[in-house]
């Protein structure tokens, strides 16, 4: 039996192959749209409140686009989860915390469990399927450790983007036909 892996083993590492493609497959289809319709989305950053908006939209787009290139691969996958975790806490942070739980109000359920699952896929490790197998990385950076790393850079990125290029915009002004069918001086 030297040199066969043992089937519980093919099976999670057939399960990690199919985590790492779900979740990197889905970065790399956002991040293809967003660069597809960077002036679309360009606006759309700066009506959330983003300064740079185009700045943002090509980051966007390239950030989605790599980090799921890397966990589809198993590249650098605690970096690579890192940066779902920072891209998914800013799209909470903008977009989705005022909305509630679920995902069909704009909630914040879809993000999240890209986040978490992110964080799962740097615990659990790549899977010997993975470029990180290939070249041993996949067992200098393992479980917490791991975990501990794709979470904390990932808001720890996501804090200073957002620091740095985020304002909640001001809520738009009353319309004044409202105003006036309230009695107001509209």
């Amino acid at each position: 039996m030297s040199g066969q892996v043992p089937h519980t083993h093919r099976g999670t590492d057939l399960a990690r192959l199919l985590l790492r493609a779900a979740i990197g497959g889905t970065m790399i289809t956002h991040g293809v749209r967003h660069g597809r319709t960077l002036g679309g989305t360009a606006g759309w950053f700066q009506s959330i409140g983003f300064r740079k908006p185009r700045l943002q939209a090509q980051l966007s787009a390239a950030v989605e686009i790599g980090a799921g290139a890397a966990l589809v691969a198993g590249a650098g996958t605690p970096l690579a989860a890192s940066a779902v975790v920072g891209t998914m806490g800013v799209a909470a942070r903008t977009v989705h915390l005022p909305n509630g739980f679920f995902v069909n109000s704009e909630g914040y359920e879809y993000v999240m469990n890209l986040a978490v699952a992110s964080v799962a896929v740097a615990a659990l490790g790549p899977g010997r399927w993975s470029v990180d197998a290939m070249l041993g990385l996949d067992r200098r950076l393992t479980g917490r450790k791991a975990a501990s790393i794709a979470a904390g850079l990932g808001v720890a990125g996501a804090a200073v983007q957002l620091a740095a290029y985020w304002r909640r915009p001001a809520p738009a002004p009353a319309d004044t036909c409202d105003e006036a069918a309230a009695g107001g001086t509209g």
